[in-house]
């Protein structure tokens, strides 16, 4: 099956003919006499095509383009009419209609137009569900967390993701500020449009101007032709710019321009560009502190500080741990195509007592690891970095087995894996201590 087509005519014999005409192709046909009738049909089916008269009782087919493509923009409609003139064709066209087409003269091209217009609605589709698979793995649904603070912050941000307002995100490293950013961007009004991120501690205060700004041919050696800036890459969407408190004074000077008047200048050109860009920001930085102080512009700082959120850190929402360690439990699990492993309570107890100094990013790293060197159905603890075990609460641990355990692990972490050492620091042989470590099955350093 081709697809659907529907056919808007109030002449039931033309209906009827194009109707067998196109089904002897493989397509499956619709038929309504009315622009109110077709739109009916349209919103209850899966149409690809639609062919309209132009001459309808109720409206006129090139008007009723603009309200098909404002229902289902997928949909490819071709108008008919017995009286051709080129103004309706030149607006139908310009309505968003894939062709117009005089009758009498349709007979031969009708056929080769369906495919070519089946070909450009699948496309559309593709791309549509594209665009709905990213905004639905990027909206607030996605981040992972009940506690209070969370849970604030998501608030906060939904509410201004519906405005252009500029927003500057806080908090430690790895705690989801991009997350965060994308979350606001797709559930934007700019959601269609590109979502760009730039880390500004990523390179030279040169280099992240070009990034930036973009240059034109000749404006030092090396630019042999013009480069288009992320900002005008970004037109029409949002800019998020993080470590933003990395950027060198002179560059804040350029970027509060932006902010300002929306235009900009590139590197070598003497001409101002505009630009339709959202601006969002992050930092793991004092901004306040750097503004006062003079390392960061204070008009800058409070032109981005319109709308602060700050994240939590991992330790201050330790009961969100479960969840999103196993929420990368089976996205590294699908990764490397194993069986899912169980998370058992002694590991759980490890994970949610550790100082997660990375947050989130770095949880994410340890759940990868476990699920790369764990090989039962549980994850093995003995698969946790070594620095696990630095920091391990012993206090409330009544197995003498598991205190011992962790206790050659630290000693074995303190001696970098020499074993000479670490037996004489226990006080035991050499023998005992290989006996110990097969024992309880302590991974090699």
């Amino acid at each position: 099956m081709n697809g659907i087509v529907l056919i808007i005519d109030d002449e039931k014999k033309i209906c009827s003919l194009l109707s067998r005409i196109i089904e002897l192709e493989g397509f499956k046909t619709l038929q309504a006499s009315t622009g109110k009738e077709g739109i009916r049909i349209l919103k209850n089916n899966d149409i690809s095509i639609v062919i309209s008269d132009v001459k309808l009782p109720d409206v006129n087919g090139v008007a009723l383009v603009k309200d098909i493509k404002a229902l289902k923009p997928y949909v490819e409609i071709i108008n008919l009419t017995a009286y051709g003139t080129i103004a309706d064709g030149v607006l139908a066209i310009k309505n968003g209609a894939f062709d117009y087409l005089v009758k009498g003269d349709d007979n031969d091209k009708i056929i080769p137009l369906l495919y070519k217009a089946m070909d450009k609605s699948n496309l559309q589709r593709r791309v549509a569900d594209l665009e709905n698979k990213i905004i639905r793995k990027h909206n607030f649904n996605t981040i992972i967390g009940q506690s209070k603070a969370l849970k604030e912050a998501i608030e906060l941000a939904k509410k201004v993701s519906q405005t252009d307002t500029t927003v500057l995100l806080l908090g430690e490293t790895g705690t989801g500020k991009e997350v965060f950013a994308q979350s606001i961007h797709y559930e934007s009004p700019r959601a269609l449009n590109p979502f760009i991120a730039l880390n500004c501690s990523g390179f030279s205060p040169d280099l992240l101007e070009s990034e930036l700004f973009g240059y034109k041919a000749g404006a030092f050696t090396g630019a042999n032709k013009d480069k288009k800036g992320l900002l005008e890459e970004a037109n029409g969407g949002t800019l998020f710019l993080d470590e933003i408190g990395e950027m060198n004074l002179d560059l804040q000077a350029k970027l509060l321009r932006v902010l300002e008047n929306q235009s900009f200048i590139k590197i070598g050109d003497t001409h101002t560009q505009q630009v339709n860009v959202r601006i969002l920001a992050a930092t793991n930085k004092d901004l306040k502190a750097d503004a006062n102080s003079g390392k960061f512009r204070s008009d800058l700082y409070y032109r981005l500080s319109v709308f602060s959120i700050l994240l939590p850190s991992l330790n201050e929402r330790k009961g969100d741990i479960p969840a999103i360690a196993k929420y990368y439990l089976k996205e590294f699990s699908d990764k490397v195509n194993k069986m899912e492993p169980k998370m058992d309570d002694k590991i759980l107890a490890l994970l949610s007592n550790h100082n997660w100094k990375g947050n989130i990013r770095e949880l994410k790293n340890v759940i990868e690891r476990l699920v790369i060197l764990s090989d039962g159905d549980v994850l093995n603890t003995s698969a946790l970095p070594p620095e696990f075990f630095e920091f391990a609460p012993l206090e409330n641990n009544y197995d003498l087995q598991q205190i011992e355990k962790q206790h050659i692990q630290k000693v074995l972490v303190h001696t970098k894996g020499n074993k000479t050492e670490a037996s004489r620091l226990l006080g035991i042989g050499l023998t005992t201590l290989y006996r110990k470590i097969e024992e309880y099955q302590i991974r090699e350093l």
